[in-house]
């Protein structure tokens, strides 16, 4: 709670402990310590389960009971293995008795279920001692979720089975009801653990982290850094904008917020400080922008994948869907921190400072795995986890081209060690998710909760998504973003279908909403790591940051009521239309907050910019032609404006 206390924050030039913020604000980070000998031991572990995933995932066909709980049985083995019980406790080379015992009795549970699939599905019932092992991989599944994830997303499970248990299954005796309860989160893959979002993990999700892990370690995002730098550094408030670009180009290969942020901004915070950014408004623009990145195509911070499956749709065709939405947050934020660096008169990085551009293209063969990758999967000749495998063999043999990080065998080994270790936390939230969604369709409360809402709206589809976004937020809290996209699409994506909207624009709604809950106070994960790097004032930081973030609350909204944004139902032209319209209508929206467009707005002027902006971003061409118009009667009150300073000062 100490995040939410006023008090002053020390400015100092000392540098920031980046793995400190990360531990704090990331519970990824908080793993064990290995040295010598156990690391060796440890990360053979986790890269051998890389490519047992590869393996089973590009080569092998086996039924689906029996890859879901093997995948399952490897996630708690190496997960007691990494996380500790609770934070303090990464003693090097130690792992306690008790944590041994956990992970014998949860990676047997799931292994038993692998090695008698066959037999357990067709049973009617459940053997008592077969009702134990249940329990202990359910339990043994929640403790790796509490360590690596957090403790909100298993209160809402824990109350869910719990209702499920006692009041939700009509059957009255309560060893039936027990019975049943396991047997579906358990051993089945229709509901609990092994339905939708594990099976996905495990198909699909895993490659891409391990393509990551890769991609990673070819130096690409060094290269990031340095091009964008060198593209825009030098104008006004460069840094900032340096962020934006960095942070977009960083998101296409990564989906978390808080790793974003610090990585990204470890370098553009106190370059952003360097040219007068405020130390709030630094931390902000980071936050923000790193945020975005989970909405960047092509993984999408893995919920693509789960949405093409959730809709029935080619993964290619969420991809291509996500691009405009994606673009105009970018350029929100972009456009937002442009405006601050004019309103407070803020340089750019001197030409010294810059890195050289044509230097830099020489580096661009590093860019080949992702092009490639995207062309993989746009072609839709293979399947998905196959353009991934290629794609990581082309980060290999690039990365024997790039003298500064250049791929060893070694490297290798620890791409496939890091891509085991990241399948930790999405495995674990999505059997959680499993179990979340699964109870909630076992005992009919999805239905009641449809109902609730749908009477609670009135039939008014905008007090509908409403409704939603803040639930969506609210759970964003204490979920992660691929868990929470999970619970949403099962209980408040259908209600938005049954109200009109179009089924991929109800998913992309939720999704969205899940992820502004890192920038949203008071839990704003991403706000805060940007405000410890920046030493800043964190709620500060998450209040300006929500600001900067604002395309990510209005185009939701948008694409929801007109899915033309999302290319549903449109031609070329129109495309070509929208993308224009709404990129002037983020321009409206962001100057109307910033209030400053050619020199500072006063307050008729910022409303008329933002009504403006809205009609713009809203497809149509009513709306567009009005919100063109407003725009120009602000654009020649802003010229006047100008000149008559101009006048004034001389």
């Amino acid at each position: 709670m100490a995040l939410f206390k006023k008090k002053a924050v020390p400015q100092t030039d000392e540098p920031m402990d980046l793995e400190s913020v990360m531990k704090k604000f990331d519970r990824e980070s908080n793993t064990r310590v290995w040295e010598g000998v156990p690391k060796i031991i440890v990360n053979s572990v986790l890269a051998l389960f890389s490519l047992f995933c590869i393996v089973v995932t590009l080569f092998l066909n086996p039924m689906d009971e029996v890859r879901l709980s093997s995948f399952m049985a490897f996630i708690v083995l190496i997960g007691y293995l990494v996380f500790p019980i609770r934070k303090g406790h990464q003693k090097v080379n130690s792992m306690p008795w008790y944590d041994w015992i956990l992970m014998i009795l949860g990676t047997s549970a799931f292994l038993y279920f692998t090695f008698n699939a066959y037999e357990i599905i067709n049973q009617r019932s459940l053997e008592v001692y077969q009702l134990v092992i249940g329990i202990i991989g359910i339990l043994s599944l929640a403790e790796i979720c509490r360590r690596s994830v957090g403790l909100p997303i298993l209160i809402i499970a824990g109350v869910l089975v719990v209702y499920a248990l006692f009041w939700g299954l009509s059957n009255p005796d309560f060893m039936r009801r027990l019975n049943s309860l396991v047997k579906s989160l358990f051993y089945s893959k229709e509901n609990g653990i092994f339905s939708t979002p594990v099976n996905v993990c495990s198909k699909f999700i895993v490659v891409f982290i391990i393509f990551g892990a890769f991609l990673e370690r070819s130096g690409i995002a060094d290269f990031f850094i340095k091009i964008s730098n060198s593209i825009v550094g030098g104008f006004s408030g460069g840094p900032a904008k340096v962020a934006v670009v960095v942070s977009a180009m960083e998101g296409m290969v990564s989906g978390s917020s808080v790793a974003n942020t610090v990585g990204s901004g470890s370098v553009t915070i106190p370059l952003m400080k360097k040219t007068g950014y405020k130390p709030e408004f630094a931390a902000a623009a980071e936050a923000s922008a790193s945020t975005g990145g989970q909405i960047m195509p092509p993984i999408m911070g893995a919920a693509a994948f789960l949405m093409a499956e959730n809709i029935g749709v080619p993964y290619s065709n969420i991809v291509v869907r996500a691009i405009l939405p994606a673009v105009l947050y970018f350029a929100g934020v972009f456009i937002a921190v442009h405006l601050e660096a004019k309103r407070e008169g803020l340089r750019g990085l001197t030409k010294e400072e810059l890195p050289k551009f044509l230097p830099l293209l020489k580096q661009s063969y590093l860019l080949l795995p992702l092009f490639l990758l995207v062309y993989l999967v746009g072609t839709s000749k293979n399947s998905i986890q196959v353009a991934a495998a290629i794609s990581i063999i082309a980060v290999i043999v690039v990365g024997l081209f790039n003298k500064e990080n250049r791929i060893t065998p070694k490297r290798i080994w620890e791409a496939l060690a890091a891509g085991g270790q990241g399948m930790i936390t999405v495995a674990a939230a999505c059997g959680v998710a499993g179990i979340i969604a699964g109870t909630i369709t076992m005992t009919g409360l999805a239905t009641t909760i449809l109902n609730g809402i749908v009477r609670l709206a009135g039939n008014q589809i905008v007090v509908a998504l409403f409704l939603t976004m803040l639930c969506c937020i609210v759970l964003g809290m204490g979920v992660p973003t691929t868990a929470n996209y999970c619970i949403m699409a099962a209980t408040c994506a259908p209600i938005l279908i049954q109200m009109g909207v179009e089924p991929i624009a109800a998913h992309f709604f939720v999704f969205y909403f899940g992820i502004v809950a890192d920038l949203t106070p008071p839990v704003a994960l991403a706000a805060y790591a940007g405000a410890a790097i920046a030493q800043a004032n964190p709620m500060k930081t998450a209040f300006t940051a929500t600001k900067l973030a604002i395309g990510a609350f209005i185009v939701p909204y948008v694409f929801a009521l007109s899915p033309e944004m999302l290319f549903v139902d449109t031609t070329a032209w129109e495309v070509i239309l929208i993308c224009i319209t709404s990129l002037v209508g983020i321009f409206g929206v962001s100057a109307a907050l910033q209030g400053w467009f050619l020199c500072r707005m006063p307050w008729y002027e910022r409303i008329l910019s933002a009504a403006g902006g809205l009609l713009l971003i809203y497809p149509g061409l009513v709306t567009d032609s009005i919100g063109l118009g407003l725009l120009a009667v602000v654009l020649v009150a802003q010229l006047f404006a100008r000149k008559k300073n101009k006048l004034q000062m001389l």
